[in-house]
């Protein structure tokens, strides 16, 4: 199976946004507790508007992708990581061709 990226843009207002990188990496180790399902990943600003982030993720495949949603609400880290993102601007899943 091939690896499935992910590319996902929040707005993070200037305040909380080293709370949300830091939480960022806390979720992506706790996602790779069990087995090493998150290959890599990017966080990045906007070079045009500094209140948005983006996640740009590499996953095992598409099945972990879908496991791990489930998982969402168990990690530690992210009840606190939502509570500090506003509007989620974008969440896109993409094969290699």
């Amino acid at each position: 199976m091939p690896y499935c990226h992910e590319f996902a843009v929040f707005s993070v207002s200037k305040e909380n946004q080293q709370r949300v990188i830091e939480l960022s990496e806390l979720l992506f180790a706790e996602m790779n507790n069990e087995n090493a399902v998150l290959i890599s990943h990017n966080i990045l600003l906007k070079t045009d508007n500094d209140e948005e982030i983006c996640w740009q993720l590499v996953w095992l495949n598409e099945a972990v992708v879908e496991e791990n949603a489930k998982k969402w609400p168990s990690f530690p880290s992210s009840a606190e990581l939502e509570s500090l993102v506003g509007a989620r601007l974008y969440y896109g899943y993409f094969l290699a061709i």
